[in-house]
């Protein structure tokens, strides 16, 4: 099967229509293609879908479904995580009926003083000075915060899909950290541990690679090891901002999931996760 559930299109911080992505997934022969829109965030932003568009979202995906015979499709939202910030997940699955939501964290709250550290995006330099005036230089910190968010987005809201699980290495380079590190592999583990509790997909992402940002998937095979050994289901996201993304490091994405014994992918049926082998 040939599945992506995580695009972006011009709804959010996408590049290109939903007609236009629709169409490139048919010409690729795709299976299946979910929609997942950034969901609003309560501060001014440019990457995330405005409340009052998410109707408009919603009935254009639907419009497409029942144009097409040979490709599936679906409509979800990629929700950001922010404690007493953003909205609860079953907010937008229940008012929405959406097929599935992704999780993600790309803003990281520093607990005393309440600002955001922001992860994600194209400038490492916004990265460098989060960790500087947020966390005084102290790497651990932050990093251990951006993992402890992550493990209260996971037991406090309800979701299909974890996205790019470890991003926080994105703007790291090897500069700050070394996922080598004790304390850091303890921080993935308890968060596998916690996947694994909560039924929790993961997503093998190719965002990284195919930008330039990272010399590696998201998660790192370090986590994919870990993934193998607790039985957790993946998916392949490109997580694609026009359609020139979406079958980006597909064939590589199969291959490493295979180099480190994850033989079975999964697909949305019904409601219901189901699984296929690679």
């Amino acid at each position: 099967m040939l599945c992506n559930y995580h695009t972006h299109s011009t709804f959010c911080d996408g590049k290109e229509s939903i007609s236009s992505i629709v169409k490139r997934a048919v010409d690729l022969r795709f299976d299946h293609l979910g929609f997942s829109s950034h969901a609003p965030v309560p501060h001014e932003n440019n990457f995330a879908i405005r409340d009052e568009l998410i109707p408009e979202y919603i009935k254009e995906i639907q419009f497409w479904q029942k144009q097409q015979t040979t490709l599936n499709i679906f409509v979800g939202l990629e929700c950001d995580f922010i404690p007493e910030v953003t909205r609860d997940f079953s907010y937008y699955k229940q008012k929405y009926s959406l097929d599935y939501i992704i999780g993600g964290v790309h803003l990281v709250k520093e607990n005393i003083s309440g600002k955001l550290w922001f992860i994600d995006g194209s400038k490492r330099d916004v990265y460098d000075r989060g960790i500087y005036e947020l966390f005084n230089g102290n790497i651990q910190k932050a990093v251990t915060a951006f993992w402890e968010q992550t493990f209260e987005m996971i037991e406090t809201q309800s979701f299909d899909i974890i996205a790019h699980l470890d991003k926080i290495k994105m703007h790291n380079q090897d500069r700050f950290f070394n996922q080598k590190e004790i304390w850091y592999r303890n921080l993935m583990v308890k968060a596998l541990d916690l996947i694994k509790l909560h039924n929790i997909i993961v997503e093998i992402n190719s965002r990284g690679l195919y930008k330039n940002r990272c010399s590696e998937f998201y998660p790192s095979d370090f986590i994919l090891q870990e993934i193998s050994k607790r039985d957790i289901p993946c998916i392949f996201s490109s997580d694609a901002h026009k359609s020139s993304e979406l079958l980006l490091f597909y064939e590589e994405a199969l291959d490493k999931l295979r180099q480190n014994n994850i033989f079975r992918m999964f697909y949305l049926d019904n409601g219901f996760w189901r699984e296929y082998a690679i």
